[in-house]
C-alpha cells in the first residue's frame, strides 16, 4: 500500500492530506501558515493528518508541495532585492518593457554584446563594465538576473556574465536561456528577474521544509508542483522557482479533476491572498500560450491558463470615498485579519479597539495594526525604512503609533512589499467572524475593526454602517461581486467568437450586470455562465453557494474542496519539456542552436534528428532526476515553410520533446 503525503502552503492555512494508492482519502488537515517560518505550518498539518488517520511518519512513500509563495510574492511585490545585467538590449526597453517596474529601484546595467538572430556575435561583451558593476553591488542584492540579445540563438554572453557573477559574488544568478527557450529578450529578461527575486524565499521554505520533514521521521523524496501542474524535484525547484508560479492553483486544478472527474467547467479557488480562476475543457487545464501572468507581470514560463486576481479571504478591505454611496472594495494586497492579530496580542488590539472606538470621529489608521515578520533578509532597504523597522521591533503596534509622518507611509509600503512587515486590518475573514460564519479567531476584535469601518463617513455625510454586521456584510456582498466579475472575465476571454470589447469591459458593462439579475423591461436580458464552476478553498462552502445563484449555473463544492492543493500536489506527474530551434541562415545552411553554441548541417533532417537526440537526452536526464518512472517520450516538430518561385523553401523549425512518467514511490 502507498501512502502519498500532499503539502500545500498558501497565505493564510497550511493543508496536508494523505491518500493511499492515489485512490482514497484517508486524513486531511490544516494549520495556520507561519509566515516567519513557513516550516512551522507545515510541520503542524503533517503531525495533525499523521496523528489523524493513526499512519506511521516512515510509512509515507512520497511527499509533494505545492505553494502559493511564489505567486503571492509577485502579486504583492515581494522578494529580494536583485540586479538585472542587460546585455546587446536598449536602455530605453526597460521603460517600454516593464521592466523598471518589476526592478522597483533595484540596480541594472546595460552592457554592449549579445548576439544575432543567426547565432553570430553582434558586439563583444563588456566584460570591464559588468566586473565594476559586480564589485559595486555584491554586497547589497541577494542575487543577479541576466539577459542578453538572442540567447536562445547563442548563450555564450549569459554564460559567461553568470560566471564573471559566480566568481565575484557569490550569489545565485538565474540566466534568461535557462528559463525559456522562446525569443522575446525583454520578456525573457522580465523572467529572469522574478526568478532571481524568489530564489531565496523558496530555498527557505523547501529547505525548512524538508528539516521538518525529516524530523517528523518522514524520509520519503519531496517533490514540488510547477506552474503547469507537473512534478518536479525539489532541487529543481530551488534552481528554478519562477516555474513554481501558479503552484497552488495548477495543483488545485488537478485535484479539482481528481475530486469531481468534470470534463468541462471553470475551476475557482478563493484562498487569502488570491482568487485563481482556469478553464477546464475535456478533462486537461489549457497551458497559457503567452507565459504565465502573475498580477502585472507577464513571464515566459509554462503555466495552466489562469487568472489570478488579489481578492482572498484576507484581502484588504478600502473604503471608497468617491461618491455619495461610498462603499468597500477588496484587494489586491493581503492584510493579517484583525480578529486573528487579536489570538496573538489581545491586551495590544482591544485596548488601542476600545481607545479609537471612544473618540468622537474617526481617525485615518483606525482599526489598523503592524508587525515585523521575523528572519527576513534586510538587504538593500534604506536608513529611513531601516529606522521604521527598529521602531516595529518585535511586537504588534497600532499603526498609528508607529508613523510619526506620512512620508513614512511610502517607506513602510517598501517593507511591506520586501515581505518584512505585515500590516494588520479589516478583512472578509473578519466580517466572516462577525455573522458568525467562522469562530477560529477572534469574534469579539473582528466586531470592535468592524465598527470602526463603518463610522467612516461617505460622500453624503452619513456613516457607512450602523453595526458590525452591516458592515460585515457589505464587505461579503463585496467579495461575491469582485468573485462574480472574474469569473466572466476568464469566461468571456476563453470564448472561441471574437469580441469587441476586453473581457474586463465586458465582465462589468452594465448590459451583463442586467442581464445577471434577470432585467424585464421592454427588453428582457438574460446572462450567466453556461458551464458549472467547481469552488475550491477553504472558505468556499462559505462564499460560493450565493455566486452560482448570481451568475444561473450549477456550484459544485467538493468535499475535499478546502484540500484540492494538497490533494492535487501528489496525483501529478512528472513531465519535463525541451525545445529548441533549427534556422537557415542561408540556403542548403540548417543550424542547430545548442546550449553549447550553434552547429551546422548541410541537410534539414539531419539537424532535426540532431537537436531531437539532445532534448531528448535532456528532458530523459531531468525526468530521471525528479523522481519519474516509467517514462514516456513524445517528439512534436513544428516546421515553417514559404513557397519561393513555385517551390517550398525551409524557414525554422521548432522541436519541443516531451518525457513524462509517475513519481517514483518508495517502499513504506
Amino acid at each position: 500500500m502507498a501512502v502519498l503525503l500532499g503539502v500545500d502552503t498558501g497565505g493564510t492555512y497550511t493543508d496536508a492530506v494523505l491518500i493511499r494508492d492515489e485512490e482514497v482519502v484517508i486524513a486531511s488537515a490544516k494549520a495556520l501558515t507561519t509566515r516567519h517560518d513557513l516550516a512551522i505550518g507545515v510541520g503542524s498539518a503533517v503531525r495533525a493528518v499523521l496523528e489523524q488517520s493513526g499512519t506511521a511518519a516512515a510509512d509515507v512513500s512520497m511527499a509533494s508541495l505545492s505553494t502559493t509563495l511564489a505567486t503571492n510574492a509577485l502579486v504583492e511585490g515581494q522578494g529580494g532585492r536583485v540586479a538585472l545585467i542587460y546585455i546587446g538590449f536598449k536602455a530605453r526597453d526597460l521603460e517600454t518593457q516593464g521592466l523598471s517596474g518589476a526592478l522597483k529601484g533595484d540596480p541594472h546595467v546595460v552592457l554592449s554584446g549579445g548576439h544575432n538572430h543567426a547565432g553570430g556575435e553582434a558586439l563583444p561583451l563588456d566584460e570591464v563594465a559588468l566586473i565594476s558593476f559586480l564589485e559595486t553591488h555584491k554586497h547589497d542584492v541577494s542575487g543577479f538576473a541576466v539577459a542578453s540579445q538572442f540567447a536562445t540563438r547563442n548563450p555564450a554572453h549569459e554564460l559567461r556574465a553568470a560566471e564573471l557573477v559566480a566568481q565575484i559574488t557569490g550569489r545565485p544568478v538565474s540566466a534568461s536561456h535557462q528559463l525559456s527557450a522562446r525569443l522575446n529578450g525583454p520578456k525573457r529578461a522580465m523572467t529572469a528577474v522574478l526568478n532571481a527575486r524568489l530564489i531565496g524565499m523558496i530555498d527557505r521554505l523547501i529547505g525548512r521544509a524538508e528539516h521538518m520533514l525529516t524530523e517528523l521521521g518522514v524520509t520519503a523524496p519531496l517533490m514540488v508542483v510547477r506552474g503547469d501542474g507537473a512534478l518536479i524535484s525539489s532541487a529543481q525547484a530551488r534552481e528554478r522557482p519562477i516555474e513554481t508560479i501558479l503552484s497552488g492553483p495548477a495543483a488545485s486544478i488537478v485535484g479539482a479533476r481528481w475530486m469531481t472527474g468534470a470534463s468541462d467547467a471553470l475551476v475557482s479557488d478563493i484562498g487569502g491572498t488570491t482568487t485563481d480562476v482556469a478553464l477546464l475543457r475535456g478533462g486537461r487545464p489549457a497551458i497559457d500560450p503567452a507565459g504565465a501572468r502573475v498580477g502585472p507581470y507577464r513571464t515566459m514560463v509554462e503555466a495552466v491558463a489562469m487568472r489570478t486576481t488579489g481578492l482572498g479571504g484576507d484581502s484588504e478591505a478600502h473604503f471608497l470615498t468617491d461618491g455619495l454611496q461610498g462603499g468597500v472594495t477588496l484587494g489586491p494586497r493581503r492584510l493579517l485579519p484583525v480578529s486573528l492579530a487579536a489570538l496573538d496580542a489581545p491586551d495590544v488590539v482591544h485596548d488601542t479597539l476600545d481607545a479609537q472606538l471612544r473618540n468622537a470621529t474617526p481617525g485615518e489608521y483606525d482599526g489598523r495594526f503592524v508587525r515585523a515578520v521575523q528572519g527576513q533578509t534586510q538587504e538593500g532597504i534604506s536608513e529611513r525604512e531601516a529606522g521604521l523597522l527598529d521602531r516595529i521591533g518585535d511586537t504588534l503596534h497600532p499603526l498609528g503609533d508607529v508613523l510619526r509622518a506620512r512620508v513614512e507611509f511610502s517607506a513602510l509600503n517598501r517593507l511591506v512589499e520586501r515581505g518584512l512587515v505585515q500590516i494588520a486590518g479589516v478583512t472578509p475573514s473578519d466580517a466572516s467572524h462577525v455573522l458568525g460564519l467562522n469562530d477560529a479567531w477572534d469574534n469579539e476584535a473582528a466586531r470592535k475593526a468592524l465598527l470602526l469601518l463603518g463610522r467612516r463617513r461617505t460622500g453624503a455625510g452619513v456613516m457607512l454602517a450602523q453595526t458590525a454586521g452591516d458592515m460585515a456584510q457589505i464587505i461579503l456582498d463585496r467579495l461575491r461581486h469582485q468573485t462574480v466579475i472574474a469569473l466572466l472575465e476568464t469566461a468571456l476571454s476563453e470564448e472561441e467568437a471574437p469580441l469587441n470589447l476586453a473581457p474586463e469591459a465586458l465582465a462589468q458593462h452594465l448590459l451583463m450586470q442586467k442581464g445577471l439579475g434577470g432585467h424585464r423591461g421592454l427588453v428582457r436580458i438574460d446572462t450567466g455562465l453556461n458551464l458549472p464552476v467547481i469552488g475550491l478553498g477553504a472558505s468556499a462552502q462559505t462564499y460560493y453557494p450565493e455566486v452560482g445563484e448570481r451568475l444561473g449555473t450549477q456550484m459544485i463544492l467538493p468535499e475535499h474542496a478546502g484540500v484540492a492543493n494538497a490533494i492535487g500536489a501528489v496525483v501529478g506527474r512528472v513531465t519535463m519539456r525541451q525545445s529548441g530551434t533549427v534556422t537557415a541562415p542561408s540556403e542548403g545552411k540548417y543550424r542547430v542552436h545548442l546550449t553549447e553554441g550553434p552547429e551546422d548541417f548541410a541537410d534539414s533532417e539531419a539537424a532535426m534528428v540532431r537537436l531531437e537526440t539532445v532534448l531528448k537526452d535532456v528532458a530523459l536526464a531531468q525526468a530521471q532526476a525528479a523522481g519519474a518512472a516509467d517514462i514516456q517520450v513524445s517528439i512534436a516538430r513544428d516546421i515553417r515553410k514559404a513557397g519561393i518561385e513555385a517551390r517550398e523553401v525551409f524557414i525554422e523549425a521548432t522541436v519541443t520533446v516531451e518525457a513524462a512518467g509517475r513519481p517514483r514511490v518508495a517502499e513504506g
